[in-house]
This record gives C-alpha cells, structure tokens and sequence, in this order.
C-alpha cells in the first residue's frame, strides 16, 4: 500500500502532500529524490521505480508536474503506477490542463480527489464520471456560491448512483432521451528519419475512445478488421479480458459519458504521410539553410496543421528565414517554428535562409533536429478498421457514430 503522495513542480517546490496512513513520512524524502534528480539529470525522470535508503519511490511526470508515491513495504510496482497515472489523468480532467498555478487555485478540490480515489493506502474510486457525481468540478459559479455561503467543500451530499449498481463504474437505472455511442480511433505516430533521409523508426500509440449516451444496462460488442496488428494493448477495467484473449472481441457494459476504452501500439511502419529534406551548407562564417516540406504517401484526406519546429545551434548569432508558404518566427531563445497550415497541393511547401554564425566559427559543427507536426482526420494510419458495433439490452433503437484522426507524436528528421 502506498503511505504518502506527494505532488512537486517541476522545480522541485512541494504542491501537496497526503498522508495515507497512520504511519507519517516525513518531507525531507522530497529533498532526498530532488537531490538526485539534481545530481543524475533529467534521466532520472523516467525512472519509474527508485529506491532511497529508508523508502521506496513511485513517480510519474506529466506536462512537468512530478506524481510521487512513498512506502516503507512491499507492494505491486505497477499498482502503485498506474494508480499515480488516474491520479494525473482526473486531475488534467477536472482543472482542463495540469501545471502548478492550476493545482494551487484547485487545491481543495485536489485533496478531495485524493480522499475519494484512495483509501488507508489502496485505490479506491478511480473512474472520472463517479468522481464527477461525488465532486463537483470547479467552476466560476462555484467559486461564487463558495464565497457568499462560506461553503469550501465541494462534495456532493448523496452518494453517487454507482454505490446501487452492480457495476462499479456504472450508475443504476440510467436514462437519456436521445441514445447514441461515439467510437473514436485516435493515433499518434512516432518516426525517426535520420539524415539521409531512411526512415529508422516509425510506430503508432494509439487510444480507442468512446463517447456513451445509452439508457439501462446495455452490453456493446466493438470487432476490428486486423486485429493482429495491435501489441501492447492496455483495457479499461469494463471490458471482459477473456473474450479479447479467444476472440479478439471488445465486450463491455460501458460508463456513462466518455472514456478510453483501450490503448495500443502498432510497431515497425514502414511509410509517413509527409517528408521533410533539411539542407545545411556553412562555410566562411554564415550558413544556407533550405527545407522542403511535402506529402510521401497520400493518406486520401488533406493533412492539417502542419509545422516544423527547431532550435538554431548555439553558435548562431542572427538569422533571416523566409518561407513561401506559412510564416516563420523566431524566438529569442532561438527556437524556430514554421507554420505551414493545411498542405497545399498546388505546390511545394519550403524555408529557406542565412545563419549568420557567430564570430571566430567558420562553419557549422552542430546540426538542428526538425519536430514535425500534423493532422489529418478521418483516416487511422495504422491500417486499424472497426468492422462493427454491436448493441444489446436497449429500449430503443440508438445512433452510432465512428471517427478516426491520427496526429504527430514524436516525429523528427535529422540533418
């Protein structure tokens, strides 16, 4: 069991502490993990399990906000993780977004939803539609009421609908004048290209999302084309494990509101919708730059919100960029950022300019990594299809509706 949660920024300050049992850890276990991510680096960070000489260490980091489980005895480590990740996932949820001023103005509601989501050191309540009917999200209306009537708690008076439910994330007696049931593949591709332009890595992570608006107890059939392309696939507690390990089938009685109902990776891609062809040439103290931007493989709908992003080296003391498609700014930490927008058909999209290198540096030693990003909706580049849907215990006839995006992760191009 977990005995403590603490929540630092990503300066080290302690947010919020939790004590979870009636054994006290003592704070001065932040000094001691800060000091060795002072001592190791940022690597540190991605370490998910660390043990110090009196306790062991859970962290999980997200958008800079560091998630940090303590305990004295043996448990499961990926309980304790995956707890921390529902922790950060409702917390982003109920404050839209997560960074240190958030969690400050929201502090009570926070410790509320520590006091919800864990119990004497174990998990508790972790689905968000539960913990909406228990804590109200905060809102400018309730900040209001809350100063007028000196009300500061924002838990609800009556226990939720689940507690009359034989399903845990699930409310009894469920009702909508309208039934319908969105399902939304949503993938970000990963990809690696390394100076000469050969693709080394490419995989997708992707999340089957779902939104459920359907009355009484339905039970929902989900069946996929190419099911053998997933790996690493990760459920949502609502979906029956052996029917997916047999079949391959996604059988479940789905929460009320929306969800992530799997995660999954496809690996070793061999194509990307779009290329990039950096060019560096640095001689006599300046150097010419040119990147062309355009699509590889045509995934049949237009790709949007295209950019690409880097950092001048060091050693470059001005620049002049220009582009024929788009803007280019640049900051003055000298980060780049070229917005190009939806790609154009009708032509080629490209950057091009002067580096003027800094005095005494005759040519350029250290080359920039290009960030792309895009988007492109109605198509999921995995090659993942949903062959049907399928709906029992309705009263009435419902909707269905599906969608597909994929989008940018970790996509960069070495010059």
């Amino acid at each position: 069991m977990l005995q403590c949660i603490f929540i630092l920024s990503d300066s080290g300050e302690v947010i919020l502490e939790k004590q979870l049992t009636g054994h006290k850890v003592d704070r001065s276990i932040c000094s001691w993990f800060w000091d060795q991510i002072l001592s190791q680096g940022d690597a540190l960070k991605l370490v998910p399990v660390i043990t110090s000489p009196t306790h062991y260490l859970f962290q999980v980091v997200r958008d800079g906000i560091i998630f940090l489980g303590c305990t004295q005895v043996e448990m499961p480590p990926l309980l304790a993780i995956e707890f921390l990740y529902r922790v950060a996932n409702v917390l982003s949820e109920y404050l839209d977004g997560l960074n240190e001023d958030l969690i400050k103005d929201n502090f009570v509601i926070v410790y509320e939803l520590l006091d919800e989501m864990i119990d004497s050191g174990f998990p508790l309540t972790t689905e968000p539609n539960i913990l909406r009917e228990m804590i109200a999200p905060p809102n400018l209306v309730g900040k209001v009421l809350s100063v007028i009537t000196g009300t500061t708690s924002n838990v609800s008076s009556t226990l939720p609908g689940s507690t009359s439910s034989c399903i845990p994330w699930r409310k009894a007696d469920l009702k909508h004048s309208s039934n319908d049931v969105y399902v939304n593949l949503v993938e970000e591709m990963d990809a690696t290209i390394n100076r000469d332009g050969v693709l080394v890595k490419c995989e997708i992570c992707g999340e089957v999302q779902v939104d459920c608006h359907l009355s009484g107890l339905p039970d929902l059939t989900v069946s996929f084309t190419n099911p053998s392309i997933l790996n690493d696939v990760r459920f949502h507690p609502c979906v029956r494990f052996r029917l997916w390990e047999s079949n391959q089938i996604l059988s479940f009685v789905p929460p009320d509101g929306k969800f992530n109902l799997m995660n999954y990776r496809v690996k070793k891609l061999k194509n990307v919708p779009i290329y990039v062809k950096p060019q560096l040439n640095s001689d006599s103290g300046t150097c010419q730059i040119s990147v062309m931007v355009g699509i590889r493989n045509d995934p049949g709908k237009p790709i949007d919100s295209v950019t690409v992003q880097f950092k001048l080296p060091a050693c470059v003391s001005s620049s002049d960029l220009s582009s024929n498609c788009g803007s280019v700014s640049v900051l003055a930490d000298k980060s780049c950022s070229w917005t190009i927008g939806q790609m154009p058909k009708d032509k080629t999209p490209s950057m091009s300019g002067t580096l003027v290198l800094q005095e005494g540096v005759e040519r350029l030693h250290v080359f920039p990594t290009f960030q792309v990003g895009f988007k492109i909706m109605g198509v999921a580049l995995s090659g993942l299809k949903i062959e049907k849907l399928d709906l029992k215990n309705l009263p009435s006839r419902p909707y269905k509706g599906f969608r597909a995006l994929t989008q940018s992760g970790d996509f960069q191009v070495r010059s």
